[in-house]
């Protein structure tokens, strides 16, 4: 049985634009503005983490 990726490919790119087509500036700016806060909160619950961990 030969397997034809374009199919996948192509079902894959479609949902991807749907869902692009759907989504707003102020979506996305709202999802890269949480990430960054997301990330920026982990880095300073880890660095702090690692100084406790130092003084014991």
């Amino acid at each position: 049985m030969k397997i034809d990726h374009r199919l996948g490919i192509g079902t894959t790119g479609g949902t991807v634009l749907s869902v692009f087509g759907q989504l707003g500036l102020h979506d996305v700016l709202k999802t890269a503005v949480l990430a960054a806060i997301g990330a920026t909160v982990s880095f300073v619950v880890s660095w702090l983490l690692q100084r406790w961990g130092r003084r014991k």
